[in-house]
């Protein structure tokens, strides 16, 4: 072999080593370029999830402080219900008499404090002689036997009226019901 045959020869085989080496680095850019974007698909998820958990968390609790502040004078609420019926009662007896006056004052106390706990959310949950008994909304105090065959699993009489703050139910009616 002659000198240029070497010299041809030896520049062929480092121009082949030189393409090698340019597609090994190609090669490797393109897998640190895909590790890169793995990292950072991974980093948008993370991202992501956390961002969905934060609107979760906020939303929760909103939902729990609207609820907090709607129950917040439940406590006050079930304290006074006994008030309630007392000036029920006392207005029951106090009608019975023939002191007008007393009555009128009496029934503007009442209806004052009545329409007062109202603003604040306070319902009475209807209940009435001959409606239909429910567990769900009513506690049966007793049961006594029917005065007539359509009073039969029905309400008789309401002995406490039953109050509801909002949506909750702070106080069942208690009904005594036929048998």
């Amino acid at each position: 072999m002659s000198k240029k045959e070497h010299d041809i020869e030896k520049e062929q085989i480092e121009a082949v080593e030189n393409e090698t080496v340019e597609v090994e680095e190609q090669v490797e850019e393109k897998t640190v370029e895909e590790k890169l974007q793995d990292e950072l698909k991974q980093e948008k998820d993370k991202f992501l999830r956390l961002f969905a958990e934060f609107e979760n968390y906020k939303k929760r609790t909103s939902k729990e402080r609207i609820d907090l502040f709607k129950t917040a004078s439940q406590d006050v609420m079930v304290s006074l219900l006994p008030v309630l019926d007392d000036f029920d009662r006392a207005y029951v007896e106090i009608s019975k008499t023939e002191e007008k006056e007393l009555l009128k004052g009496v029934e503007l106390i009442s209806n004052k404090l009545k329409t007062t706990l109202q603003q604040k959310g306070l319902e009475v949950i209807e209940a009435a002689q001959g409606d239909a008994f429910n567990a769900d909304n009513h506690e049966a105090i007793t049961q006594i036997p029917a005065p007539s065959e359509d009073l039969k699993g029905k309400i008789i009489d309401v002995i406490e009226k039953g109050y509801k703050l909002g949506d909750k139910v702070i106080r069942f009616p208690k009904v005594v019901i036929g048998q």
